[in-house]
């Protein structure tokens, strides 16, 4: 129960950073725009420390190397482009512009729901492996979940959304994270072996968004000896919390 509570509460939290839009309603676009390229490397960071220090040595820990648990990692980076792919959606992290448009904004409503939906089984299932290893996801989870809601935001108000609507329908697909834990935990507790397949699944996702989606987007910033270092300082102290969690294992 001491789980469930926790990991409840994380995605309630993880929900709540969707409204993060708000801070558009005074920040100027120009400050949003340089901050969202540091906020990147950062979640990039973050997911990469989770999949690589967290998950995938939980799932050895448990099964071992074997070709099954490979197998799940790459049917995990495979579930996230085809999420892609199919739904007409791309986790976008840089806010609207002339140079990067945006449309469908339904249908990016319908993907981030599907997005969160996943968020949440993920650190539904992490808390059920243990406390420390939900720890480590939700926060890996919401260092990527500020830039993303943000991008989800800005694609919205493209669309024909006012900003208090746009912040409205953001904040109900975000909601969808909670379903998600609740599956997670219900499904956990009724099939067995759930859990340990769950994880290298997670890890698959959180590679593939890392690695697919976010360092692609550091690449199309023009290029500056100075920012490109601040760039990998961001990227670095993503990681570094995920080394510091493993002092709470």
């Amino acid at each position: 129960m001491f789980a469930w509570a926790l990991g409840l509460l994380s995605v309630i939290a993880i929900s709540m950073i969707s409204l993060c839009g708000v801070l558009t309603l005074w920040l100027a676009d120009k400050k949003l725009k340089r901050a969202f390229i540091y906020m990147v490397s950062f979640a990039a960071g973050g997911l990469f420390g989770d999949a690589f220090i967290h998950l995938i040595p939980e799932a050895v820990g448990k099964a071992g190397l074997e070709t099954a648990s490979s197998t799940l990692i790459i049917v995990g980076i495979l579930s996230s482009f085809t999420v892609e792919r199919f739904l007409q959606w791309r986790h976008c992290h840089i806010p609207t512009s002339d140079e990067h448009p945006h449309s469908f904004a339904y249908m990016n409503l319908f993907g981030d729901a599907v997005h969160n939906l996943i968020d949440g089984v993920i650190v539904g299932g992490s808390y059920i492996a243990s406390i420390p290893l939900g720890m480590a996801t939700t926060i890996a989870v919401i260092f990527h979940e500020v830039p993303q809601e943000l991008g989800d935001f800005s694609v919205l108000v493209y669309g024909g959304f006012n900003k208090r609507k746009a912040l409205m329908f953001n904040f109900l697909t975000a909601l969808t994270a909670i379903v998600g834990a609740i599956i997670a935990f219900v499904i956990g507790s009724a099939i067995e072996g759930f859990v340990p397949l769950l994880i290298p699944f997670a890890a698959g996702n959180f590679i593939y968004i890392a690695g697919s989606d976010l360092i692609p987007e550091l690449r199309k910033d023009t290029f500056e000896p100075k920012k490109a270092a601040l760039q990998m300082v961001s990227l670095v102290l993503g990681v570094i919390p995920m080394f510091l969690l493993l002092l709470i294992e």
